[in-house]
């Protein structure tokens, strides 16, 4: 978890950083490959991959594997290759913007479940206050970013 916040929080600060620069296109490469790409392909692993470890550190842990978990890792990590792929290859900044824009309205998606959760305590699967504002911010962030440089 730690190494996915780290590297979309870089991802994301290179993004803005180009921005501010009138530099859309590397901010496109920073948010798809950094943030969306990176990103993605980490919480794969970590939800699918390490995903009774990921259950436990969420309090999900029910002793069995939980399918929707690794579905959730594969999502990411298809929308993670995409951007990847989307950079990479050279895509242009439209085709980065919008899987930016994608992952943006998929996190946003996690925050609003994860708020709804709140009322439970973390033993029993409810999210934390400070997960919730972290995954808010940065699909806030990451929509932020997408829409600017699509319409760039």
């Amino acid at each position: 978890m730690t190494a996915t916040y780290v590297v979309g929080g870089l991802g994301l600060f290179m993004a803005f950083y180009y921005l501010s620069q009138g530099d859309e296109a590397a901010a496109a490469a920073w948010a798809s490959a950094g943030a969306v790409g990176t990103s993605g392909v980490l919480s794969f692993v970590r939800h699918s991959v390490f995903h009774r470890s990921d259950a436990a550190r969420m309090g999900w842990d029910y002793g069995r594997r939980n399918d929707f978990q690794i579905e959730v890792g594969l999502a990411n990590l298809a929308v993670g290759l995409v951007a990847i792929g989307a950079w990479a290859l050279g895509w242009g900044t439209a085709a980065e913007g919008a899987v930016v824009v994608v992952y943006a309205i998929y996190m946003l998606g996690a925050a609003v479940l994860h708020g709804s959760e709140l009322r439970h305590s973390t033993q029993e699967g409810g999210a934390r206050p400070v997960a919730l504002i972290a995954t808010t911010v940065f699909a806030l962030a990451l929509l932020y970013v997408g829409l600017a440089v699509v319409n760039a």
